[in-house]
């Protein structure tokens, strides 16, 4: 089943995306990217079905978590050489600048609706992790990986800028700018090891395990005070181009909002009771 039109109505138990799948266990959303035989590769269709379906998150209450990972123990190889390369070079080739100019507008909206759901992501990265795929792990709240894992900003390799999807703007301020220069110039790839020294892998897990942890890690976040996650999202977000003095007046009005919730007060009244708090994100 596509989403329909009026997000306001969006079972997401129903949801059956024809380009990925989708399952939902609890508050816990699961994206698998799954052309194993191609390491999960992009076309222009799965880009557009996973902004949509990052758009209509923002309006889902039964989701309060997000995993993405790929099948078959790779993560994502990037835009499909095929069905997304050769059909852009046809486009240059024919001087169609406008229809360039759509396709990176589509894929910057993804990173953009990623960023603007409320719902933490998690990244669960083993194996390939390049181009465009390191870029939804980029664009993702939280990344865990293993050692074996290739993550590779590749566009510099085929010629383009690695200024994509907002690499340049959010890459320096996961790993810093010169490390995120180094990845960004030479296309290089980094192995879990050094991609978890330099931060851009909070954890490194054993493969067997890799998707097991990321949902346990979204279940307790899922589980936790959803609507003041969804707060701390939108500040870490929106604060990257404030003054300190703007960013202290914005966690203020945010906090405030955050202590007018249920939640605050469930919280209050478990420590008094010594128990832990049940959050029910409201």
């Amino acid at each position: 089943m596509a989403l329909p039109h009026d997000r306001n109505r969006i079972d997401f138990t129903q949801y059956s995306p024809q380009h990925f799948r989708w399952a939902l266990d609890g508050k816990v959303g699961t994206i698998t990217l799954n052309r194993p035989e191609r390491k999960n590769p992009l076309t222009f269709e799965s880009y557009a079905e996973l902004r949509d379906l990052f758009r209509a998150l923002s309006l889902a209450d039964q989701v309060k978590a997000v995993v993405i990972t790929g099948a078959g123990g790779n993560f994502c190889s990037g835009g499909d050489v095929h069905e997304i390369i050769g059909p852009l070079v046809a486009m240059q080739r024919a001087g169609d600048t406008q229809g360039l100019l759509d396709f990176t507008h589509m894929t910057g909206d993804l990173v953009k609706a990623m960023r603007a759901c409320p719902q933490p992501i998690i990244a669960a990265i083993d194996g390939i992790c390049a181009g465009a795929g390191a870029i939804l792990a980029m664009a993702s709240d939280l990344r865990l990986g293993t050692e074996a894992s290739k993550t590779a900003f590749l566009f510099t390799r085929v010629g383009l800028a690695g200024a994509d999807m907002g690499a340049c703007n959010l890459l320096p301020r996961i790993i810093g700018a010169g490390r995120a220069a180094d990845l960004l110039y030479t296309g290089r790839a980094i192995d879990g090891v050094e991609a978890e020294r330099w931060g851009f892998l909070n954890r490194l897990c054993p493969p067997d395990a890799l998707l097991h942890d990321a949902q346990v890690l979204a279940a307790s976040l899922a589980n936790g005070p959803s609507f003041a996650h969804a707060m701390t999202k939108r500040c870490l977000h929106q604060e990257w181009d404030m003054s300190i003095d703007a960013a202290i007046e914005a966690e203020a009005q945010a906090q405030a909002i955050c202590m007018q919730t249920k939640d605050f007060g469930r919280a209050y009244e478990a420590f008094v009771e010594k128990r832990r708090p049940v959050f029910m994100g409201d």
